[in-house]
Formats: structure tokens, C-alpha cells, sequence
């Protein structure tokens, strides 16, 4: 099942003006702090880079992104322009106030040493994952906020995976190009937890993870 794009929309926002404008290299994690009302562009540096994003309160951890009761409150499977995630208090966190691909992903989940092995062999259970990068960003974060009983189910930004009509789930080759964006703004103090996918096993990105840019601005 296919869905139709959405509407796509540029911003206005000038990269020379970001207060933070950092690459995260292909396969690595990215662990940052934006307060209310900040706005955060992920950009495709390369294209079919799959992006694997959780949204934390940065002052209760226990609060974060949920996928459910955001497509309970959008009554859609699919993130697009004008999409508000929200938490699991039921909250909204971000919205999608510009986006330049379309469509971003949120049942795909992030590749594990586990989802390595069921999916593809049991020799790829020890090949890099979008878990041992939260893990090694939590391990690492001077804040000691995240611990591994926080991670819950995320985003996957620019990633493809469609719906069947029997309602199974396929991965597919990306929608997104070189330099395409997503841009959110923050509704409250948010801690970023992100993976750029170093899955090499399915087409989420090409089978050849390339660098993202995250960039944020201070409140409009």
C-alpha cells in the first residue's frame, strides 16, 4: 500500500545564522539538547539515508516520543509536514514545520544484534546497529540522563517502508535525495537522541550509510 505524498515546504531559516551546525558521520550517533520553541533540521546529506530519532523531555526522561499516540492523533502511519509528535503524557513535543522529502517512517524500528540475526543471518549478528548507537551515546552523555530501560520505539527520517495490503511491512528503497530536510520545532526543553542507521542488510540507505548534517536555530 503505497500512500500518496504529502505536501513538501522549504524553509526560510539560513544555515549561516544556526547556533548549531554539526555532521554526524555515516553510522554514528548524535545526542544533543534543544529548549522550547528552537528548531531542528536533519538534513540527507547524500540521499536514502535512513535517520533513527527519539525525542526525550530533557527534564523527564520517562517522557518521550510515542509512535502510537502519534498516529493515533494524526490517523496516519506516516510523518509529513504538519505533523506534531507527541509523547507518551499525550503532549506535543515537535512539529514538522518544514520538509523537503515527504514522508518519514514510523514502524520500522531500529536494527538491533537481535533484528540483525532474525532477519538476515546469524552472521550478521555482530555487524554495527542503530541499538549500539543509543547505547554508546547514553554511555557517553556527561548528563547521565538515558539509560536503556528509556529507549522506546522511534522515527526513522527519510527511511521507506511500506505497507502491504495484508498489513506486513517491506523495506524499500528511500524516497529522499541529496540535500533533502526535515525541520521541527520544539513545543517543550527536548534531549535528541539519534542514530544514522549503519545498516547494511536492506535498502533503507542504499546499502551505503552516508553523513547527515543536524543544524538547530533559536526560537523564531
Amino acid at each position: 500500500m503505497e500512500p500518496t505524498l504529502p505536501a513538501v515546504k522549504e524553509s526560510a531559516l539560513d544555515p549561516a545564522r544556526a547556533l548549531r551546525d554539526e555532521v554526524v558521520a555515516a553510522g554514528e550517533p548524535w545526542l544533543a539538547r534543544i529548549g522550547k520553541g528552537q528548531v531542528l533540521r536533519i538534513v540527507d546529506l547524500e540521499g536514502n539515508q535512513a535517520v533513527d530519532t527519539l525525542f526525550f523531555n530533557a527534564h523527564d526522561a520517562q517522557e518521550h516520543y510515542s509512535a502510537t499516540r502519534t498516529i493515533q492523533a494524526q490517523r496516519a502511519l506516516y510523518l509529513g509536514l504538519g505533523t506534531t509528535l507527541v509523547s507518551s503524557e499525550g503532549r506535543p513535543m515537535l512539529t514538522i514545520v518544514a520538509d523537503t522529502c515527504g514522508r518519514h517512517d514510523t514502524l520500522g524500528g531500529a536494527c538491533s544484534c537481535e533484528s540483525n540475526t532474525v532477519r538476515y543471518a546469524f552472521g550478521k549478528r555482530f555487524m554495527h546497529s542503530c541499538r549500539d548507537n543509543f547505547m554508546a551515546a547514553i554511555a557517553s552523555d556527561p548528563e547521565g540522563q538515558l539509560t536503556k530501560a528509556d529507549i522506546a520505539a522511534n522515527i526513522n527520517f527519510f527511511m521507506n517502508v511500506p505497507v502491504t495490503p495484508e498489513g506486513g511491512l517491506t523495506f524499500a528503497d528511500g524516497i529522499s535525495g541529496p540535500g533533502k530536510y526535515v525541520e521541527m520545532q520544539a513545543h517543550m526543553d527536548l534531549t535528541v537522541l539519534i542514530s544514522n542507521c549503519p545498516q547494511l542488510n536492506n535498502p533503507c540507505n542504499a546499502y551505503n550509510p552516508t553523513p547527515v548534517r543536524c543544524l538547530v536555530w533559536d526560537a523564531c
